[in-house]
């Protein structure tokens, strides 16, 4: 197996990994968080961190407000945080440091539009609580013992990706509004483009989904075996030249490529013009799954399923991933058999509204880079850092 450039080692290391690996991982969340921070604050600061209010964006202050008060509410406040998974997620909870913070910053009871009508901290307030949550969380891991076992570390883990999370949309929302980032701000460098390369993947019953101990999200849990036949998959996601190729054939204005859901987004928004003047090199990204769809009709391929996906990432030489999220044709479901979680928001929710996505980008987390993840946004997001490949 090829793990190329990138591999998921990291992210295995921190999913099956001891207390250290969990403090570090938390620790370095933290850092890159900061250097965010202050990117925003070198932009934003003579505005007070306004930004417009629009689907994709998060007040940067509310962002990193409810970064802080997600790890207190699920670590310090956490009665019941021994027990893992099963911990019952309503139990009445210890008081917060910060009297207001359920008010200010829980996602699941403050509607998106009313974030940027509330009464936040200022940036150094908000930092403020950023580092006493944190060291509220510190000294709870301390408390586990060097041999704790998944259920201590679950939430220590889950808070340490949702963090991680919340920084690649802090990239994502940078791009949005023109604010330039630092290298570090991003865990990989530029991905380089060889030759176009199918990769042969036999028949086989193939199990997908996480197995064994460690940690994983709801939606990953279960042992689903899927029968495949042989498929042919590319080595790497769609380049700029092939997806330029689409765009000078007049793709968007043929109505043939298009699927019903595909041409009513292409006839509101118009055709993109994001990659106007793009050079031809590098992977295609910035795409959404509309656009994916409609380049495959026009060259006679298909995006793989998710099992499609998985499965040569795990198992074919050659397979290189981790430069830009990957659509799949499959919708975002549960597999048989899925229970929530504690943080119920996560996956249940989104079920059947979303596309999954495989694989990792450039502002990925180590930690979170793991073929088995799988990451969802409605199809026609095209701010995140996504692209496809195709199957035959």
């Amino acid at each position: 197996m090829d793990e190329t450039w990138r591999g998921y080692s990291a992210a295995h290391a921190f999913r099956t990994g001891g207390r250290e690996e969990v403090r570090s991982a938390l620790l370095a969340a933290r850092t890159r968080t900061l250097l965010l921070a202050d990117a925003y604050a070198d932009a934003l600061a003579a505005t007070s961190f306004k930004v417009p209010r629009q689907p994709t964006l998060n007040p940067p202050l509310w962002e990193w407000g409810h970064v802080g008060w997600f790890q207190e509410w699920w670590v310090a406040r956490n009665r019941e945080r021994a027990r893992g998974v099963e911990c019952v997620p309503d139990h009445p909870r210890a008081a917060s440091l910060m009297p207001e913070a359920d008010a200010l910053y829980d996602s699941s009871r403050i509607e998106h539009a009313r974030r940027w009508e509330l009464a936040l901290p200022d940036a150094a307030g908000t930092r403020d609580w950023l580092a006493a949550t944190l060291a509220t969380t510190l000294s709870a891991l301390n408390e586990t013992g060097v041999d704790a076992g998944d259920d201590e570390l679950y939430f220590f883990r889950l808070v340490t990706l949702h963090e991680e999370m919340h920084a690649e949309a802090a990239c994502y929302m940078a791009r949005t509004l023109g604010i330039p980032l630092p290298a570090e701000a991003y865990s990989s460098p530029s991905a380089a483009v060889t030759e176009s390369e199918l990769l042969k993947i036999p028949a086989q019953e193939f199990v997908a989904g996480w197995q064994g101990s460690g940690f994983a999200f709801d939606n990953e849990l279960g042992s689903v075996r899927v029968q495949l036949a042989a498929f042919e998959i590319d080595a790497q996601p769609l380049s700029r030249r092939s997806w330029a190729a689409f765009e000078e054939a007049g793709g968007y204005s043929e109505r043939r490529w298009w699927d019903d859901a595909g041409w009513g987004w292409l006839r509101q928004h118009g055709i993109p013009q994001r990659r106007a003047g793009a050079p031809h090199d590098g992977i295609a990204m910035h795409l959404n799954a509309f656009e994916a769809d409609a380049w495959c009709r026009w060259a006679g391929r298909r995006l793989p399923t998710e099992f499609e996906w998985e499965c040569a990432a795990l198992t074919a030489p050659g397979f290189r991933w981790g430069h830009v999220w990957e659509w799949t044709s499959s919708r975002f479901e549960p597999y048989p058999g899925f229970v929530p979680h504690p943080y119920r928001d996560y996956s249940a929710p989104w079920f059947g509204t979303r596309r999954v996505l495989r694989g990792a980008s450039a502002a990925t987390s180590r930690a979170l880079a793991h073929p088995r993840y799988r990451n969802f946004f409605e199809p026609h997001r095209s701010d995140i850092l996504a692209g496809f490949r195709t199957c035959a």
